[in-house]
């Protein structure tokens, strides 16, 4: 009796084995077919990218377009890029004028967009990019779907600070927080290295500083490195696990992993 147990037992296992496999190969054969996994079983993804013109944002685009994960990059911009393969590159203006969500469905997107008072002209044109466009942008990759989304937003971010860049900042993470993404990473660097295309002296002068008295800082008050902040947005966007996800400046020091 046990015996027979034991092989009705084996026997439905056996079944279940070959529904498993017959629906794996099902869902392999669809996403083939659809263009959205490779012959080799990688699963291809769509990458949107706000602020590919910045320094972060730039920086990501290089490490995209180098990354064989990601098969198509929509990278809407207010001045036109360079010609790519990979690359769509609508005009920002007439993607967010647009009604419908089909021209920002991605797999994951990277939101790299941001300015500062002195560039912007005002407080209140700074709070216009750096909290209302975000923020607007961010509901549109939410109402079209998109299940990952990767945040620059700055050290010491809080909505309670005294500080307008910190509190914006602040803001606009709890703002977005509340959108309820799947998965929504959110970088807070500190003092970024590179060369940025308008001229920003003062922070210029600040990372100089940094730079020279940077062995006897802790991590987290040291230089930011533009390539470690670009590789975390485009982890986070491609394969971002559930929940929320801050990364602060430690982890983005130069030097840092």
């Amino acid at each position: 009796m046990a015996r027979n147990l034991d092989m009705c037992r084996a026997w439905r296992s056996s079944r279940r084995r070959r529904r498993i496999c017959r629906g794996n190969r099902f869902l392999y054969t669809w996403r083939a077919k659809l263009g959205l996994q490779s012959q080799d079983g990688m699963v291809m993804t769509t990458l949107l990218i706000v602020g590919a013109t910045g320094l972060v944002g730039g920086r990501a685009m290089t490490l995209a377009l180098a990354d064989s994960r990601i098969t198509r990059i929509i990278a809407p911009t207010r001045r036109a890029l360079p010609a790519e393969e990979r690359v769509t590159n609508p005009r920002l203006d007439d993607l967010i004028a647009g009604a419908g969500g089909e021209e920002w469905r991605a797999d994951g997107a990277i939101c790299a967009l941001g300015t500062t008072r002195a560039a912007a002209g005002s407080a209140a044109a700074f709070r216009a990019i750096d909290y209302e466009l975000v923020l607007l942008i961010a509901r549109r990759l939410r109402d079209a779907g998109v299940g990952r989304l990767a945040l620059v937003s700055s050290l010491g971010a809080d909505p309670r600070s005294l500080f307008l860049y910190t509190r914006t900042k602040g803001e606009v993470e709890e703002a977005i927080g509340a959108l309820a993404f799947p998965s929504l990473t959110i970088l807070r660097p500190g003092f970024l290295d590179g060369e940025r295309a308008e001229s920003r002296p003062v922070q210029r002068a600040v990372r100089n500083v940094l730079d020279f008295a940077s062995p006897l800082l802790p991590r987290v008050a040291r230089v930011s490195a533009v390539t470690n902040v670009a590789r975390q947005l485009i982890e986070a966007a491609v394969a971002g696990e559930p929940g929320t996800h801050v990364i602060g400046a430690g982890q983005l020091a130069e030097g840092g992993s």
